[in-house]
C-alpha cells in the first residue's frame, strides 16, 4: 500500500448523500433508454426544453483524486491539450468525439475529453464542475463513459446508461441560470438529459476550459496511444445570460505549452480558434519522450487488481442522491 498511501489518500470511500435540497425546482422524469443523438440540439439545455429528463437512478462513483493527477505535466504523467478562458462566462457547450484511448486496465491511466467551469477560491482551493467522456484504467473494463466530476462530492460519476463507442459524437452543456446551481447536460436520444446539478461556491459566472486529457499511471510509465479527438461547435454563454456565442479569437484565451505536450507524443491542431480543434497522437508518433507504448489492455475483468488497488474504489450509488448533494 506504500505507493498509494504516499499520495495522501488518492482513493477514499464514497458516502451516500442527504435528502433533496429545495433549490432543485422539482424532479425531471427519468430518461428512457435510447441511443446517441445523430442530430444537433434543437435549443439550449434547460429544464424547460422539450423532452428534458434526468439521467437514470444508478451511477458508478469513484473517488480517485483528479486534483492530484493534474499536479504535473511530464511525458510519463499528465497531459492537457486545449484552452481556457481568461475571463468569466456563465456556461459552455459543444460537441466532442469519442475515441478508444487504449488505457491499461487496473491502473490509474485515463483519457478524457471534457468541458469545465471553475474558480480559484484562494489558499490553494479550486471549485469546479466538469463533464465529458472518459476511459479509465480503474472502472468500466476499458469502455468509454459519460462522466462528471465536481468538488462538492470530489468524485467521478460514470453514467453507464449511455453506451458509447468510438466514432460517436456527443453534445454537452454546462451552465448556470444565475442561481449558482451549475448544471451538466448531455444531448442524448434527441433530448437534453440532466447529468448533475451542483450548487458551487463559484458564483454565477466562472472560468471555462475545454481539454483533452491524458494521464499515465505514475508507477507504470509508458506512452498511451490516443487517436485524434475532435471538438467542435464550442460556444460560450455570456455572464448574466443571453444567447451563446462561438469561442473565437476575440475571446481572451489561454493555451498551454505545446512543446511540452509534444514531448509526450501529443499534438493539438486548431482548425478554428477556438471552437473547432483536434488533439491526440502527433503525426508519426511525435517525440514520445523515449518511452515505450503502453501495452494493450489485458483481457481481464475489473475484479482482477494490479498492485494495491482495491476493487472498492468504485461503487454504485443512486443518481438521485448525487443530484441532491
Amino acid at each position: 500500500m506504500a505507493r498509494w498511501c504516499a499520495l495522501a489518500g488518492l482513493v477514499t470511500g464514497v458516502a451516500i448523500a442527504a435528502p433533496a435540497a429545495s433549490h432543485r425546482g422539482g424532479r425531471l422524469p427519468v430518461c428512457k433508454p435510447g441511443g446517441a443523438s445523430t442530430t444537433a440540439p434543437t435549443g439550449p439545455a434547460s429544464r424547460d426544453s422539450r423532452g428534458a429528463c434526468q439521467a437514470s437512478t444508478r451511477v458508478l462513483e469513484s473517488a480517485v483524486r483528479l486534483d492530484r493527477m493534474r499536479e504535473t505535466s511530464t511525458p510519463s504523467g499528465y497531459h492537457h491539450l486545449g484552452a481556457g478562458t481568461g475571463g468569466e462566462w456563465s456556461g459552455v457547450a459543444g460537441r466532442i468525439g469519442i475515441v478508444d484511448g487504449g488505457v491499461r486496465r487496473n491502473t490509474y491511466d485515463f483519457v478524457a475529453s471534457r468541458f469545465m467551469v471553475k474558480r480559484d477560491m484562494g489558499g490553494g482551493s479550486i471549485a469546479w464542475l466538469e463533464a465529458g467522456w472518459a476511459e479509465t484504467g480503474w472502472a468500466g473494463q476499458g469502455r468509454q463513459h459519460i462522466y462528471t466530476f465536481n468538488t462538492n462530492t470530489k468524485t467521478w460519476q460514470f453514467y453507464d446508461q449511455y453506451r458509447l463507442k468510438p466514432g460517436d459524437k456527443v453534445w454537452l452543456d454546462l451552465h448556470t441560470d444565475a442561481d449558482n446551481v451549475w448544471q451538466a447536460w448531455l444531448w442524448w436520444n434527441n433530448r437534453w438529459n440532466l447529468l448533475t446539478a451542483q450548487k458551487l461556491p463559484i458564483g454565477s459566472s466562472a472560468y471555462v476550459e475545454q481539454y483533452v486529457e491524458v494521464h499515465v499511471d505514475s508507477g507504470r510509465a509508458a506512452r498511451l496511444r490516443v487517436p485524434r479527438v475532435t471538438v467542435d461547435n464550442v460556444q460560450l454563454r455570456p455572464p448574466g445570460g443571453g444567447q451563446g456565442r462561438f469561442w473565437r479569437e476575440d475571446v481572451d484565451t489561454l493555451t498551454g505549452d505545446m512543446a511540452q505536450q509534444r514531448g509526450g507524443g501529443f499534438c493539438l491542431d486548431w482548425i478554428t480558434h477556438y471552437d473547432t480543434w483536434t488533439a491526440g497522437d502527433c503525426p508519426g508518433g511525435g517525440v514520445g519522450g523515449g518511452l515505450p507504448l503502453a501495452r494493450a489492455p489485458q483481457p481481464s475483468g475489473e475484479a482482477d487488481v494490479v498492485g494495491d488497488i482495491q476493487p472498492a474504489e468504485a461503487r454504485e450509488v443512486s443518481l438521485l442522491d448525487v443530484l441532491n448533494r
